[in-house]
């Protein structure tokens, strides 16, 4: 097992950042960390890579007990939101730096530069500094400081975060394949759905320093294990199980609350018995698909996610009058607020 963290927990305080956390994760996976602020992610990152000292419990890497070591002795690659390089080191110093620092041979150092550049294709690009750079690649060129040394593991704490949103879209897809090639142990901390769905192998959702659920990003989408899961992966909509829309399509009226994803509720022009009545208030083109914001004939507000192909052959309007019922649903028999 690449790392496991055994009922470990961290406390500020009076504030429980990480509360009895036990989580493992394989070698050579891509694992994401995702949470809100201050749902203990990045204080667990921390803590594997000993930045933090657990107030109890234990943490093993590769096999061995990391518990108390130090962080140069974790054999680990960190790499921080905000690149952290040396701006007076060109691009190829700031890789060797690391190796540098453990006395590589100056050959092995040279090849393993020009190895690393080709590999986060910065190839021509090692002479330049920091300022000369992108803000994609700098953040290339911290990836590669930090797989120089050979780690165990590689941990990045929101590493897309101070990027726009077009470069972090890229750099996810170029991470992923990065990830591919080198297969090191990877955990990265993201508040993004979007960006942990695309290119973690497994998510780890956490919410006030505990862990709501580990599964695959399928898993986590289509099977959530609790209300909150259910609302911070992906749009939805929360509606009272007395709400007309669910009435006679036979889902549990004995919850207080029943989750409805955006894309499960139909829509039609025509009544046809299983329908309940609706207005369109409103109208969003989000490009590939149409959002349509309805009210129910009992008042309750529900969004809709539609494609263009459907929108154009049903031919809303705002104002419109259509019939609705939803297609799947999800309420959690062991319901707690969220």
């Amino acid at each position: 097992m690449g790392i496991v963290v055994e009922n470990v927990s961290k406390q500020f305080g009076s504030f429980k950042a990480v509360d009895q956390v036990s989580l493992e994760i394989k070698t050579g996976s891509l694992v994401a960390l995702l949470g809100p602020s201050g749902s203990g992610k990045s204080t667990l990152l921390r803590l594997i890579a000993g930045l933090e000292i657990p107030d109890s419990g234990k943490i093993w890497i590769t096999g061995k007990d990391a518990t108390n070591q130090s962080v140069q002795d974790r054999n680990i690659g960190f790499v921080f939101q905000h690149y952290a390089l040396f701006k007076h080191l060109s691009v190829r110093n700031n890789i060797a730096f690391g190796m540098e620092i453990q006395k590589v041979p100056k050959a092995k150092i040279k090849a393993r530069v020009e190895e690393l550049l080709e590999l986060i294709q910065l190839k021509g690009l090692g002479d330049r500094y920091p300022s000369q750079l992108s803000g994609g690649q700098r953040q290339r060129v911290a990836l590669a400081r930090s797989l120089a040394v050979q780690p165990k593991v590689l941990l990045l704490d929101e590493p897309f975060g101070a990027l726009d949103a077009k470069v972090r879209k890229d750099l996810r897809a170029w991470l992923r394949r990065l990830h591919d090639e080198v297969h090191v142990t990877t955990v990265f901390v993201t508040h993004d759905q979007e960006e942990a769905m695309e290119v973690a192998d497994e998510i780890v959702v956490t919410n006030k320093g505990k862990i709501e659920q580990v599964g695959t990003p399928a898993e986590i989408y289509d099977h959530p294990a609790t209300p909150f899961v259910m609302s911070f992966i992906g749009p939805v909509n929360v509606l009272p199980s007395s709400s007309h829309i669910f009435q006679g399509n036979g889902f549990d009226s004995s919850q207080p609350e029943i989750f409805l994803r955006p894309h499960d509720v139909v829509i039609q022009t025509e009544p046809n018995g299983t329908t309940v009545s609706a207005r369109v208030n409103r109208l969003i083109h989000l490009g590939w698909e149409i959002q349509a914001e309805l009210i129910l004939d009992d008042g309750q507000v529900v969004t809709a996610n539609i494609s263009r192909e459907k929108f154009d052959q049903l031919q809303l309007n705002t104002q419109q009058q259509v019939f609705v019922k939803p297609k799947d649903a999800k309420s959690f028999p062991l319901y707690y607020s969220i």
